[in-house]
């Protein structure tokens, strides 16, 4: 394990049977286009967009998000409607340029071609996630797609990776999962899956990945997939 590691595993995984990435801020840069929308819907009520609103806000489920935004914008009840304007907002973003994370891509790749099935599952609804992978160049670079509209809990529930799993047909607890949040890294573990998560976010620290690493281009985490990374 990494330093900054989890505690309560013991011991290298063995290599992973499948591996089921995140979107938002994982696999593709889209957590900008989510701040740049957040930025405009405080400022609409004037009010500023704070580091820990972003901390706070990051991973989290459409539900706990309106419950975030009433207590940020000091709108009581009004959470539902907060989050459609921020989703009208979001979709208008993604009209500009939606890049991927660092090395995303080329490991995806590289799993698929060494014969390591992959998957992406998200709390972002399929529209979204599509619409983002599309104006990335990425579309049906994953041939499982698992969104909140599939499953009955958003993550920290494992849902998600549970569906993933089996639509893969998959053990869970031979899986690797790929997180850059804490309610990420929350859902998979809960799941019974091995971890690594990416630590992109200033302040966000991923204490129960098992390991944690600054960017998919970093060697180490193809090592610990068992690839050689691309010089």
């Amino acid at each position: 394990m990494t330093a900054e590691a989890g505690a309560g595993r013991q011991g290298p995984a063995p290599r992973p049977a499948a591996v089921i990435f995140d979107n938002d801020g994982t696999f593709l840069a889209t957590e900008a286009v989510w701040s740049r929308a957040e930025e405009t819907l405080f400022a609409r009520r004037n009010v500023a967009f704070l580091p820990e609103h972003k901390r706070r806000l990051l991973g989290s489920s459409f539900d706990l998000a309106a419950q975030y935004l009433e207590e940020f914008l000091d709108r009581p009840g009004g959470g539902a409607a907060l989050m459609a304007e921020l989703i009208e907002l979001v979709y208008a973003e993604l009209d500009g340029e939606v890049p991927p994370m660092p090395g995303a891509v080329e490991l995806v790749t590289a799993l698929k071609a060494d014969g390591i099935p992959v998957a992406m599952a998200t709390n972002a609804a399929r529209g979204f996630a599509e619409k983002a992978l599309l104006r990335s160049g990425n579309a049906g670079i994953f041939p499982v797609l698992k969104t909140v509209e599939d499953v009955g809990a958003a993550k920290p529930a494992p849902d998600l990776y549970l569906a993933a799993a089996e639509d893969l047909g998959v053990e869970p607890a031979a899986c690797w999962a790929v997180e850059d949040s804490p309610t990420g890294v929350a859902a998979a573990r809960a799941a019974g899956m091995t971890v690594i998560g990416v630590a992109t976010h200033p302040g966000i620290v991923l204490h129960d990945a098992d390991h944690v690493h600054p960017s998919l281009a970093d060697p180490a985490v193809w090592a610990l997939l068992g690839l050689a990374a691309p010089r």
